[in-house]
């Protein structure tokens, strides 16, 4: 007797597979909408219309799904491998650091991801190979390079953290004010520089980057 074959006992294909680009751009868009702390595969999942399983065929686990995302956004980092090559090191620091603050200031609740793991994705590491073969060349013995670049690497990232945080004009203006009626007898000091405070961010920024080269230049290899 043959044995029939029965829709009920036939086994599912499953979901079909998602493109990566599509995962991807879905995770920056419920990271943009909801913060970094609510990307999972679940919800990830769930935002898709899909199931983890689907997910789990590209991703191991949320730590890798993590590096894909942070390096989506490594791409978007705007350099000229040959200008950044023909100028001197402290220079190319100086637009390393800034291009990157850029980019993730266009992705400033993405910036959170970053503390989880080391970028190491393909344009991540694309992006580190440029600015220590930069600082090697520079006369920087390997050590140091590392260290300046991993320097500069957690300068960018702690500000660009911030961006996702209060800075607004509104708060800006209730700190200054704060200030500026302080008492005179007990903070003499801040009211004689509160028509400089707070300073904008992105001056922080800009002063700190100069510090950090600075100091290098003065711990570099002649």
């Amino acid at each position: 007797m043959t044995r029939s074959s029965s829709p009920s006992v036939r086994r599912s294909r499953g979901r079909p597979a998602l493109p990566l680009d599509r995962i991807l751009d879905t995770a920056l868009e419920l990271v943009r909408e909801e913060g970094a702390e609510a990307l999972s595969m679940r919800s990830l999942a769930q935002r898709l219309g899909s199931g983890t399983a689907t997910l789990y065929r590209h991703f191991a686990n949320r730590a890798t799904l993590i590096s894909h995302v942070v390096d989506r956004i490594f791409a978007e980092v705007e350099l000229d491998p040959r200008a950044l090559a023909e100028t001197g090191w402290d220079q190319a620091c100086r637009t390393v650091a800034q291009a990157m603050f850029a980019t993730l200031g266009k992705h400033r609740e993405v910036a959170p991801l970053l503390i989880e793991q080391t970028p190491t994705g393909p344009n991540a590491m694309v992006l580190r190979e440029r600015c220590l073969a930069v600082l090697l060349d520079g006369g920087f013995p390997p050590a140091l390079a590392a260290r300046a670049y991993a320097t500069l690497a957690r300068f960018v990232l702690g500000f660009a953290i911030q961006l996702s945080g209060p800075g607004d004009d509104a708060d800006r203006e209730r700190v200054s004010t704060h200030f500026h009626g302080l008492s005179p007898a007990e903070f003499p000091a801040t009211l004689a520089v509160a028509d400089s405070l707070p300073i904008p961010l992105e001056d922080e920024f800009a002063f700190g980057l100069e510090l950090i080269i600075d100091g290098l230049r003065g711990l570099r290899v002649d």
